[in-house]
């Protein structure tokens, strides 16, 4: 049996990691050249005298149990009335005319199908009312 040998060469089981280091000493020397070159991002901090109109109070629309919808108006009254869809409406686009970013919240009896409260919503967002929320009462302990 005669084995041959290819070339002379044995196989090298290590890797040479010289030119990496070279590769890296160089990018370290670039970056730490640049680096105080490099301005910082200038972040601008709103100003205490730089505020902007407090904020309003939201409507708040109430639904009760038998589907009745209410409306508050918590920056004149603390008393709800009952109104239509349409009244409803009216109310909100009178509101948002004085004050474009208006919120309304939307406040349910537990009771209340949920269906019912989504068809709120969706009548507010086809009347371009932009910030709806909904109005949850905290768990007592």
């Amino acid at each position: 049996m005669l084995i041959e040998k290819r070339g002379g060469r044995r196989l090298m089981n290590q890797i040479n990691v010289v030119p990496y280091i070279d590769v890296m000493l160089v990018l370290l020397v670039i970056f730490m050249i640049t680096a105080p070159l490099i301005n910082p991002g200038q972040i601008e901090l709103p100003q205490v005298g730089k505020t902007s109109d407090p904020p309003v109070a939201p409507l708040e629309v109430s639904i009760h149990t038998d589907q009745s919808l209410w409306l508050r108006d918590r920056q004149k009254t603390t008393a709800e009335r009952k109104v239509t869809r349409n009244e409803l409406i009216q109310a909100i686009r009178q509101k948002q005319a004085q004050n474009p970013q208006q919120a309304v919240v939307i406040a349910a009896d537990k009771d209340v199908r949920y269906a019912a409260v989504l068809e709120v919503m969706d009548m507010l967002q086809q009347n371009q009312v932009k910030k709806v929320g909904l109005l949850a009462k905290p768990r007592s302990p």
